[in-house]
């Protein structure tokens, strides 16, 4: 039953994509709409692909008691996605793994079993059950089926020792079906700030930090629908190991990227030595960066001659020094200080032509108004020989060319 609601909402999604990816024209609206949807519908197709394999993999029994007190057993079925009967009023089918009514699958114990009366894992090939394992929490159901509690060890273990009997296929399986109470209390921990997971080799820390993006994604999907996910790995090798582990549990719109192509048109294609990767990653490197950036804010060692509408200005040291004070005391970064350094610049030099040709020789004041002087500053602006000078004293920077400006210096 559960593989046919797969099968129609994946044939929706397609129906659906297939008639978007036929619409055409339109307002500025209306492409967008299209785009959105056209994404919406891939997405779901994917999810609804990787699901495919181990649809549902647990069941518990949980005692729900009625108004008159008298216990039923609700059954929960716990899967990569969440299905619901839509025909049913909207009933539950599957739940979703990281959903809260399916906690109690991965931590129900004997000494707390959160009203779960059995566990049972469930594992499958293609559409076909290949094994069921049940785990009796509650000791009178225990001995009724004639069956003892298990002694509160690890939660599911005939499917973990199966999972790690299985065989190795070069990629990353998720663990979802088998997640033990430690690594949940770290899945579903709190969202604030950062996250360390730690431990040694082999100890499963990729694995849980995996399942924790499918968490918060689940979680706070529309926080994270805004900035997108990004998981960086060391190298391409890694990320095609970890590849498939987000698509099986539901998450498709992650993206993956290794450190030399986080920046988006550059790929690094030369690893570095040992020594040059450790004295490039140091920290001290921060301020001989800091250094590099500000050594491009130039102060003249001679003044400037500039000519504007035939009438000579000087650019001196003085005048420049200040308009750098003033960038850098805004504490903004090199490029967004620019403006700033270009203003002070042009006022200083709109102030010195005022001081030339406005001059009220008889009173000793100045013949121009604000608006006049307005126009001067708007005109130096576009002035070649003025925006010239500023540009190398105050340059537009790129991270490409600062790097390949200094490290590519033997000085």
């Amino acid at each position: 039953m559960l593989y046919t609601h797969l099968d129609e909402l994946r044939e929706y999604a397609k129906t659906r994509l297939s008639r978007v990816l036929l619409e055409k024209g339109g307002t500025p609206q209306a492409r967008s709409e299209r785009e959105s949807f056209t994404q919406m519908y891939t997405e779901d197709i994917a999810k609804y692909d990787a699901a495919e394999h181990g649809l549902c993999f647990g069941r518990i029994d949980v005692r729900n008691p009625d108004r008159d007190g008298i216990d039923n057993t609700e059954a929960r079925y716990v899967g990569r996605i969440g299905i619901l009967d839509e025909e049913n009023d909207y009933e539950s089918l599957l739940l979703d793994w990281r959903a809260p009514l399916a906690r109690p699958f991965y931590l129900a114990t004997p000494a707390a079993p959160d009203g779960v009366v059995r566990r049972r894992h469930i594992r499958s090939r293609s559409r076909q059950v290949t094994a069921l394992n049940d785990e009796y929490l509650d000791l009178d159901a225990a001995q009724a089926h004639g069956d003892t509690p298990i002694a509160g060890g690890m939660a599911g273990e005939s499917a973990l020792l199966a999972a790690l009997n299985a065989a190795r296929t070069g990629q990353m399986h998720d663990i979802v079906a088998t997640i033990q109470a430690e690594q949940d209390a770290i899945i579903r921990s709190e969202h604030k700030s950062v996250l360390v997971v730690q431990g040694g080799p082999g100890t499963g820390k990729t694995a849980v930090a995996l399942h924790r993006a499918a968490y918060l994604l689940y979680t706070y999907r529309k926080q994270l629908a805004k900035s997108g996910v990004l998981i960086v790995g060391p190298n391409s090798t890694f990320l095609d190991y970890i590849g498939q582990v987000l698509p099986s549990l539901g998450e498709t719109g992650v993206l993956l990227s290794t450190i030399g192509d986080l920046y988006p048109g550059v790929r690094a294609s030369i690893a570095d030595t040992l020594e040059a990767g450790e004295i490039k990653g140091n920290l001290a490197m921060l301020p001989v960066l800091v250094k590099a950036v500000r050594d491009r804010q130039e102060v003249p060692a001679k003044p400037i001659p500039l000519t504007f509408d035939t009438y000579r200005l000087t650019l001196d040291r003085k005048t420049v020094t200040r308009a750098r004070g003033r960038a850098r005391s805004s504490r903004r970064p090199h490029n967004l200080a620019r403006p700033i350094f270009v203003s002070a610049v042009i006022e200083a030099l709109a102030d010195q032509l005022a001081g030339i040709i406005g001059t009220d020789l008889v009173n000793g004041g100045n013949l121009l108004s604000r608006d006049d002087i307005a126009d001067i500053r708007s005109e130096m602006r576009a002035d070649r020989d003025i925006v010239a000078a500023v540009d190398a004293l105050w340059p537009q920077l790129s991270p490409q060319q600062v790097l390949s400006d200094l490290i590519g210096s033997r000085d």
